[in-house]
């Protein structure tokens, strides 16, 4: 099974450049409050639970494992504004979070997965 790790490690001609976890869980959570019927980031039960372990994006609504390649994978939980499609609004949300992490940052997206956890009526 791969470890994951907390940073992302680029190597420069100057030295090395790393990204942390917090750098892209800030890039995310900008992203998904900028998608058009995102309520907002839904914490899983347990997030405060996750933040003294040490998953401190999984608390904010998020999941960002870095494989031992740089490659990301991001899972994100986000309610609905009512009248919304369900289905465009994740795939919005796919789109955003993996062209603004990839060109912020330069790593590869493997995968964003949406948990839509609710609708609400704002």
């Amino acid at each position: 099974m791969a470890e994951y790790k907390q940073y992302i490690t680029q190597i420069q001609e100057n030295g090395n450049v790393m990204i942390s976890e917090d750098v892209i869980a800030t890039i995310v959570a900008q992203t998904v409050s900028e998608v058009e019927g995102v309520a907002e980031l839904v914490s899983k039960p347990g997030a405060d639970i996750a933040d003294l372990i040490g998953k401190k994006a999984w608390g904010k609504g998020m999941k960002i494992l870095i494989a031992e390649d740089n490659s990301l994978t991001i899972g994100c939980n986000i309610m609905i504004k009512y009248g919304f499609s369900v289905v465009d609004v994740a795939s919005a949300v796919q789109t955003g979070v993996t062209t603004a992490v990839e060109s912020m940052t330069g790593v590869k997206v493997v995968s964003v997965n949406v948990n839509v956890c609710g609708i609400t009526r704002e």
